[in-house]
């Protein structure tokens, strides 16, 4: 019996080394990433010395600029359904936040901040001087709504309105977590994730924040993969689900006191609908729009469904003066 487990165990270290080659997937640098990832109207800014990937479309004159938030491993395309159809009427701004997409990991002045919501809403306040955007709507998702609120926590002067997609922002308990994220989390073994990138995994992440896993296709996965592979972005998310501490924040939800829509997926696994409730029920005068059919990332999901609640809520005498014509 002992002779055999040794056997085993020494053909499994063979396979495992084997595999390990098939497996590696090595940094890309930002200019190996640009031509298929940020075609027009992406373009770059550096902002105190970090590198930015960032959009802004449609007409300048917008008196109420809507600004997009994407979650953790995401990138500014997760909102590109809802840019297409706001743009023709309405300015509309996103943005690869720090440690994600083609922006890249904290760096310039902010270099050694932690990925927490405070440091991101004053990348964010930065980042909206620079484009001289003083007053905003704001909308983001998971991280990117935690980010969202902090940024109208710091500064309610600015913002009019605030859009909550299946945001973070609560201690809770998820019915599942992706694979890529659970690895990452894990000590002792998340450095692996800097070097190997085995594409089943990512697969199985995308998969998990879809509510009908037949959505994702391999265009998508391709798009999820590429930009976690941009130098810097697997090491930055091993440090944000290290330092990531649940609800570290939650007491200041119930100091917001502006105009807020709370749009969360039915089929979240991540961040159960219950928390939707707990928003609707701190930040007065909420409204909340549950998507039964949907995920994690509903407004990527369905852009269509998702964007109309919005259009309604953010420019209301604009789509009553549409709908008459």
């Amino acid at each position: 019996m002992t002779t055999f487990l040794v056997r085993a165990f020494g053909l499994l270290l063979m396979l495992t080394a084997l595999a390990l080659p098939l497996m590696r997937a090595p940094d890309r640098d930002v200019a190996s990433l640009v031509q298929r990832w940020a075609p027009p109207p992406s373009d770059f800014l550096d902002l105190n010395g970090q590198l930015v990937h960032y959009r802004d479309e449609g007409p300048r004159n917008d008196p109420l600029p809507l600004v997009l938030l994407h979650g953790t491993s995401a990138s500014l395309h997760t909102w590109e359904g809802w840019a297409r159809a706001l743009r023709g009427q309405h300015r509309v701004i996103s943005f690869d936040l720090p440690g994600f997409g083609l922006t890249g990991p904290f760096s310039g002045a902010y270099a050694g901040q932690t990925y927490v919501g405070d440091h991101y809403a004053r990348f964010v306040l930065d980042l909206l001087d620079r484009l001289q955007v003083p007053r905003f709507a704001i909308a983001g998702n998971s991280l990117g709504g935690e980010v969202a609120w902090h940024v109208a926590a710091a500064a309610p002067q600015r913002v009019a309105k605030l859009v909550l997609v299946d945001s973070g922002g609560y201690a809770f308990k998820p019915d599942e977590v992706p694979l890529g994220f659970r690895i990452a989390r894990l000590p002792g073994i998340n450095w692996l994730g800097q070097y190997l990138l085995p594409r089943p995994v990512v697969v199985a992440s995308v998969q998990n924040v879809y509510g009908d896993p037949a959505k994702v296709t391999d265009a998508l996965v391709d798009r999820y993969f590429e930009l976690t592979l941009r130098e810097g972005n697997r090491r930055a998310l091993g440090e944000r689900l290290q330092q990531f501490s649940q609800g570290a924040d939650a007491e200041r939800i119930r100091t917001l006191k502006l105009p807020t829509l709370i749009l969360w997926g039915g089929r979240d696994h991540l961040i159960p609908v219950a928390t939707a409730r707990r928003f609707q029920a701190d930040i007065a005068g909420s409204q909340l729009i549950v998507f039964d059919t949907l995920g994690h990332v509903p407004h990527e999901e369905d852009p269509a469904a998702t964007v109309a609640p919005v259009k309604a809520f953010v420019w209301p005498a604009a789509e009553a003066a549409s709908n008459t014509h």
